[in-house]
């Protein structure tokens, strides 16, 4: 079905619907309106996606990004929104701004839309920026399906497979039909929006903090909301209130100038590999707490806290059967405890050749890359400064992101060079704001299901500029599966997941303001 269709096919519908305003304040869509709205534009919506998701967005290629700079300009400016793009030192953010009169409330909004890398190898199906529809078998995998499967033979557990269908550019897509199906019932938002419209995260966001700083008259709002993750494993509706921030840290250590014959040289030559093993294994126990000193300071969970986290209907027993482990690290007392602490991941090594490629050798190099997890009673510098001075408490000359001169290899016999790099922090809402109460009344109101507050989410996305930098609130509304293989290979999006996300948008933007 092409979008037109489907445009057309939704207005054929909606003309059906008579709308009764009597029952609910203005601006505002009963329960009825709100089921009939979302049947009525969940098609237009999976088109959108599809025509999105063909729009490449590989965040490390320009072609890509200046794709979809022009596509999200496109598809703002056609719905009424004023654009505007943001220069920095990189890559630009684009504001899409929409001002009713008399509006009483403003909030900025945020959603990215570029994308990771793809590795065709490792995808099952031919392009991962053609959309495949497909439905699980019984052996535990997919199927593809026909795309009239959706409007024939509609099954909740189908799914959307694609680069950034969930991550995310699927938001985009119920964000965009949300407002489609308000447009024809002339209820759009009572309220100003900002969307933030990011070109980089997947790069870390490194022009984001510019921009909140030269530009902060044009963002001033009331609060923010975020169109970004995914809902809790339950898949229930679900409501964030913070986000762990990322710095990231790149340690390589030095053996041989260059790498040597591991017969001649080995138990002479200093390996590398093995130096580095033993600084990363020096900075953890057994049970993967961070033994660094000083590195948990700070992080005190009270005891209404700990409700909070208990409150999430987490399983804990099938969280570790999914991944695979026997026990988790022993950082928290639960899941969700043990992300309200700041993390140290190796999240990458390398040295010398292995596999097919192994040779008998003494590396002349070892590199890892760290990603370390931040959270708001922490700083950052500080966390980065205790990584260094532990280092050298392992006996490392500590370089400044370069190699070793020959002076200095004839001097010291240890060196590990450190390079880091601050993206930015975390934030965290409290579940009393004005802006949490108001979304925690829709979200209640939209769905006969229990919703799930989610103090901070563990993965990282670039709030704390606008938090810190404005002074608003920021909560974070999650619309995709848990189970979506995000960053990865054969990503996807549940289509029942995209149905709840239109619906839960709609209600959103047709709500009064708080």
């Amino acid at each position: 079905m092409s979008l037109k269709i489907s445009i057309a096919k939704s207005a054929v519908i909606l003309a059906a619907f008579s709308f009764c305003a009597s029952t609910v304040q203005a601006q505002r869509v009963s329960d009825k309106q709100l089921d009939q709205l979302t049947e009525a534009y969940f098609l237009h919506s999976a088109e959108l996606l599809k025509e999105m998701i063909a729009v490449k967005n590989d965040a490390a290629i320009p072609e890509h990004v200046e794709a979809n700079i022009a596509y999200a300009q496109r598809v703002f400016t056609s719905r009424g929104f004023t654009i505007e793009m943001l220069e920095t030192s990189g890559i630009p953010l684009m504001l899409a701004t929409y001002e009713p009169k008399r509006a009483k409330r403003t909030l900025l909004t945020y959603l990215h839309v570029d994308g990771q890398a793809v590795d065709l190898s490792k995808w099952l199906q031919p392009d991962p920026y053609d959309v495949v529809l497909k439905k699980p078998t019984t052996e535990g995998g997919y199927v593809a399906l026909e795309w009239s499967t959706l409007s024939e033979a509609y099954d909740p557990e189908m799914r959307f497979f694609g680069r950034s269908t969930s991550d995310d550019k699927g938001p985009l897509a119920m964000f965009l039909g949300a407002w489609d199906a308000l447009t024809s019932v002339k209820k759009l938002p009572q309220y100003g929006i900002k969307m933030i419209v990011d070109f980089e995260e997947e790069q870390g966001s490194p022009s984001l903090p510019e921009a909140v700083t030269l530009y902060e008259d044009k963002l001033k709002a009331d609060a923010m909301l975020i169109f970004d993750g995914p809902r809790h494993v339950s898949n229930l509706p679900t409501l964030t209130f913070g986000a762990r921030g990322i710095a990231t840290i790149t340690l390589e250590t030095f053996g041989p100038k260059l790498a040597q014959h591991s017969g001649h040289y080995g138990n002479y030559a200093p390996n590398p590999a093995l130096m580095l093993a033993q600084a990363l294994a020096s900075m953890k126990d057994e049970r993967g707490r961070v033994v660094i000193k000083g590195f948990y300071d700070n992080v005190n969970i009270t005891a209404e806290e700990k409700a909070m986290l208990d409150a999430v209907p987490d399983d804990e027993q099938a969280i570790q059967k999914r991944l695979g482990i026997a026990r988790p690290d022993a950082v928290g007392g639960s899941y969700q405890e043990s992300i309200q602490y700041p993390s140290l991941n190796i999240r990458g090594l390398r040295s010398a050749w292995v596999g097919a490629e192994v040779r008998t050798i003494v590396p002349a190099t070892a590199l890892a890359e760290i990603d370390v997890r931040l959270v708001p009673e922490v700083d950052p510098v500080r966390l980065i400064q205790l990584v260094k001075s532990h280092l050298e408490s392992q006996g490392f000359v500590v370089l400044d992101n370069r190699q070793p001169t020959d002076e200095e290899r004839a001097q010291h016999s240890k060196f590990i060079s450190m390079h880091s790099s601050i993206s930015y922090q975390a934030f965290r809402t409290p579940f009393d704001s004005e802006v949490s109460v108001w979304l925690s009344e829709i979200m209640k109101r939209s769905f006969d299901e229990p919703l799930v507050s989610v103090r901070m989410s563990g993965g990282s996305i670039p709030i704390s500029p606008f938090v810190d930098g404005l002074g608003i609130d920021a909560v974070t509304i999650p619309t995709v599966n848990a189970d979506n293989n995000q960053h990865s290979p054969n990503e996807n999006l549940r289509v029942q997941n995209l149905k709840d996300g239109l619906r839960t948008l709609i209600a959103v933007l047709s709500a009064e303001p708080y």
